[in-house]
Order: structure tokens, then sequence, then C-alpha cells
């Protein structure tokens, strides 16, 4: 056998070893499951332990997953942690309550600064199926989330991971 066909197939051997890691292989494009590793560095799935009973409906039933992957879209722009820094976008812990445009530090459009509510999940609703129509004149080049279970699992993904409690509505402060 010549030599290059020699090199070819222990290369080729090589390869098909190498892909029996032990890991799963997925499609590209398909989304895997959340993971967590424990304390003794396992690997933990995440994605049906996160509960969303306490939120108002409809948001009680959105998908924690899909939730998370849309707000991929978003992070890019804004930090979900509270004392997280302020991005493009304003960080968005204890938003729902918040009145409009009035996180300190953060240079807001003068749409926003002159805004006259406070974020509710509905106002956020309203803001995400298109933020252009629904304040013109803000700063938000994000043309929305126009897939309404999108919307609702985002909305049930920021309260979830920023602090909200039925009382966020009608307590927050800036």
């Amino acid at each position: 056998m010549p030599l290059n066909s020699r090199f070819l197939i222990i290369l080729l051997i090589s390869g098909l070893a190498a892909c029996d890691s032990g890991k799963e292989v997925r499609a590209v494009g398909t989304a895997a499951p959340a993971q967590e590793l424990t304390n003794n560095g396992a690997e933990t799935s995440t994605e049906s332990s996160r509960d969303f009973s306490s939120l108002p409906s409809p948001y009680n039933e959105a998908d924690y997953a899909l939730g998370r992957r849309t707000f991929k879209f978003c992070g890019s722009c804004h930090t979900l942690k509270e004392g997280g820094p302020d991005l493009v976008g304003p960080n968005l812990f204890g938003i729902i309550g918040r009145e409009a445009g009035s996180r300190p530090g953060f240079n807001y459009s003068t749409a926003l600064q002159e805004a006259s509510f406070r974020w509710t999940p509905e106002k956020l609703e309203e803001w995400l199926n298109n933020p252009r129509t629904f304040l013109p004149g803000n700063n938000m080049t994000f043309s929305g989330v126009h897939r309404q279970d999108a919307r609702h699992a985002v909305i049930a993904y920021v309260m979830h991971e920023t602090g909200y409690g039925p009382e966020s509505e009608t307590t927050a402060t800036p």
C-alpha cells in the first residue's frame, strides 16, 4: 500500500475515533438544553426546574428555554443581574414597576425621559411587539419580538431573572 494511502487510512481512523467522545452531537440550529455544573462537576439539566407559576397569566405558562434563547437578542444591549452594568441599553434588574426612563445614570432618549408610565408585563409586551411604534423617538434599534409565544417567554424570563414579585408592579423605585 502506498504511503499516501496508509496516511489517509490512519487519518480517517483517528478522526472516527475522536468522534466517539461520548458527547451528544446536534444538528446545526438545534438548541441544546441548558446545563449547569453540580458541585462534583456533573452536568444537570435546568430547563424544567424553572418555575413561572408565581407569575401572572399568560407568563406563568411560558417556556423558560424559549425565553432564555429569545433574551440572547436582548443580551447584547441589556444585562439582568442586580448591580449589573448598563450597556447600550439599561440594566433591567427590577424593571417591573420602574418608571420608564428613570434608571439613574443611564442616558435615555428624550422619548423615554418624557414617557409617563411604569413598566408592567403588559407594557413590556407592547414595547417588545414593536418598540418604534410603541414609543416613537426612542433609540432602541431592535425591531421587536413578533411571535407572541416568544414575547411571553422572554418577558417571563426577564421577570424571573430580575427579582420580580407581585409587589414589584406597585412598589418599584428607580
